[in-house]
């Protein structure tokens, strides 16, 4: 099967599971969109939702957050990966974002020049957010995308391109959304049965199957 004719049906198949896939983060604008998407590297969704509720009852604008300081925001993010990284981060970011007015703009190089903020961060703000298409690409998405044959990229960055080419423009924002919803239901990184999966029981080839069945 083609690539493209493959990643038709898949996204026919997702769109049927998940035809308005909700953000899995929560947050209430721009601003805490990008702080909890920051958060969540190396960090379950689950967790970052667990922490951002105090966090933005202190600090849900970039002054706010800049006024907490490192220390105040890092005793407020403790249980997340990488806390102290990212507390400084945040706080840096939010200084960045005061000094140019005080919004989050929707602009890519704003976005990634934020300290913190990397290229999938900035992808969900954009698509999320703005509505801009964008297609952000974690770990999970990648993995999904060699298993199902959409990519033979060995990075994130080329996975995104290898998904932007087979999947129309217009469905980008949802459909990272829908990989992500459909890998935690039946895609797991570890102890898969391709064979019994929706999607990788017959996109997944013959050598993934084997690769990752030990057969």
């Amino acid at each position: 099967m083609r690539r493209g004719d493959k990643a038709d049906l898949i996204g026919t198949i997702l769109d049927e599971r998940y035809p308005d896939p909700p953000i899995p983060l929560d947050h209430r604008d721009p601003y805490t969109l990008l702080v909890a998407v920051a958060l969540s590297a190396q960090t379950t969704d689950k967790k970052v939702n667990q922490v951002t509720p105090a966090l933005f009852e202190r600090a849900d604008t970039p002054e706010k957050m800049l006024a907490l300081g490192p220390d105040e925001i890092l005793g407020l993010i403790r249980e997340v990966g990488l806390a102290p990284t990212k507390a400084k981060n945040l706080w840096l970011a939010a200084e960045r974002i005061v000094e140019s007015g005080g919004e989050v703009l929707p602009d890519w190089e704003f976005l990634e020049s934020l300290p913190g903020v990397g290229h999938k961060t900035a992808s969900v703000v954009m698509s999320q957010a703005f509505g801009h298409p964008a297609f952000a690409v974690d770990t999970h998405i990648h993995r999904l995308a060699a298993r199902w044959g959409l990519s033979n990229g060995t990075t994130v960055e080329r996975t995104e391109r290898d998904l932007k080419a087979v999947f129309p423009v217009e469905t980008w924002n949802r459909r990272h959304l829908q990989i992500i919803y459909f890998g935690r239901e039946f895609c797991p990184a570890q102890r898969h049965d391709l064979l019994s999966c929706p999607i990788c029981s017959w996109a997944a080839t013959k050598k993934r199957i084997r690769a990752e069945t030990g057969g």
